[in-house]
């Protein structure tokens, strides 16, 4: 899960993962998570999925999340996302 304002680096994650990082197409993502492209909410997936989460996001106060549907968010703090997906905190950039 990135800051809006960043571009992933696929370079600095493929070392996160030890693996080659590629784009996902739709049926991939519908089929690992259970849901569409812009909509995908970081859990309730229908597969247990590696979630590395942008250290940036930490310094809001707020933010807002997918949830399940292109057009619906939710809001949370950066703690709670960190804590309900035991996602890994890292540089993205």
């Amino acid at each position: 899960m990135a800051c809006g304002v960043n571009r992933i680096n696929e370079k600095q994650i493929n070392t996160h993962l030890n693996d080659n990082l590629g784009k996902a197409d739709a049926d991939f993502v519908r089929g690992h998570t259970g849901f569409v492209i812009g909509g995908v909410p970081p859990l309730g997936h229908v597969e247990s999925i590696i979630t590395l989460i942008d250290e940036d996001l930490l310094q809001f106060r707020e933010i807002w999340a997918a949830a399940g549907h292109p057009r619906a968010v939710f809001q949370l703090i950066p703690e709670e996302l960190v804590q309900m997906t035991k996602g890994r905190v890292i540089c993205v950039k």
